[in-house]
């Protein structure tokens, strides 16, 4: 088909899609496995981790747990294993092989405690 004798913006955009190679199988594998990857680089939270933050009121916010995956992944990338992730008003504990927040305290109780079991700590 010859496009620069259409005219109708409906056949241009038929044209374009008969054009356009199909999706196969392996693209949606790829796809599955890519956000699969994806689902494990993101922090999860243990049971405790998720009773702290209700009974302490510490809400997680996008923004916050973007932070803290951030802080995941810096740590990760320097050998951490268990680390400290000390924000402006609370704190996690996380264990950084497998991603998950085992505990969390608001900025108050950050002051009366020691953080032991730790090997880094990163500021957000």
């Amino acid at each position: 088909m010859d496009v620069s004798k259409l005219t109708n913006l409906s056949e241009l955009k038929l044209a374009h899609q008969l054009g356009q190679p199909q999706k196969n199988a392996g693209t949606s594998e790829f796809a599955r496995a890519l956000q699969t990857e994806a689902e494990k680089r993101t922090v999860r939270f243990s049971r405790h981790a998720e009773q702290r933050m209700a009974s302490r009121g510490v809400e997680m916010t996008p923004g916050l747990l973007k932070q803290l995956n951030d802080a995941v992944e810096r740590a990760r990338a320097k050998g951490s294993r268990d680390i400290a992730v000390i924000a402006p008003t609370e704190a996690f504990i996380v264990n950084v092989p497998n991603n998950t927040v085992i505990t969390t305290m608001t900025g108050a109780e950050m002051k009366e405690n020691i953080f032991t079991n730790i090997d880094s700590a990163v500021l957000i």
